[in-house]
Formats: C-alpha cells, sequence, structure tokens
C-alpha cells in the first residue's frame, strides 16, 4: 500500500510539480495551499506524513507543526524550506518534526523519510 502524505505549501506551481513527482513515485499526495487548510485536512483525514513549507503568509511552518503536534502528537512532519539555520533546524526536530529539508527538495530522501514516517506510522 502507497503512502498517504499531505503536501502544503502557498507556491501553486511547487505544489503541482511535487505533487506529480510524488504520484510517479506511488506515492498518494493531497495538497492544500495553506496551513489553515492543512489543519482542517489533518482533522477529517490519515496522513502517513505532512509535507509542509516552512515560510508561508499567515501562519509558518513552525506554527503549524505545534498545532499539527498538539492535535495529533504521532503524527510525521517534514518541513521544507529554501534556507534553514542549523538553530531553526534543531528546534523544529525538538518541535518534533521528523525532519527539515532544504528546496529543493531532494525528492529520493524525501522518498525514504516518507516511507520512515509510514513505517513508524505502522508499528
Amino acid at each position: 500500500m502507497s503512502a498517504k502524505v499531505l503536501l502544503v505549501d502557498d507556491e501553486k506551481d511547487f505544489l503541482d510539480i511535487m505533487a506529480e513527482r510524488m504520484e510517479a513515485r506511488g506515492i498518494d499526495v493531497s495538497i492544500a495551499g495553506s496551513a489553515e487548510d492543512a489543519l482542517k485536512m489533518v482533522q477529517a483525514d490519515s496522513y502517513d506524513a505532512v509535507i509542509i513549507d516552512f515560510l508561508m503568509p499567515e501562519m509558518d511552518g513552525f506554527s503549524a507543526l505545534k498545532l499539527f503536534k498538539e492535535s495529533q502528537p504521532d503524527l510525521s512532519v517534514i518541513l521544507l524550506t529554501a534556507n534553514v539555520t542549523e538553530a531553526k533546524r534543531l528546534e523544529a526536530i525538538k518541535l518534533g518534526a521528523l525532519d527539515v529539508l532544504e528546496k529543493p527538495a531532494d525528492l529520493n530522501l524525501l522518498t525514504q523519510k516518507i516511507e520512515d514516517a509510514k513505517t513508524q506510522r505502522n508499528k
């Protein structure tokens, strides 16, 4: 059974391209254009992982990560960012992120992280 992920980014072109590439690898992808939409979707459905952009208008990835973890402590969240300091990366991990990956995301690494999340969820 394929992994089920929620991909969250405010850049529609990035969302479309990433979703297409992930689906080509057999991943079941849902998309959201904002953290607010993603939070609603996570309440309504179950995902192996949420992959969310770190910098977005209205609510950033950090704030969303905290809310995801409050409502579903076992949810695997991977943050994507164009530039992250090591301190921010460590802070995100402490808050419960599975990982913080740089954009453009290495699809092989991202796929591996999704598989890790799915394995953790099914334990």
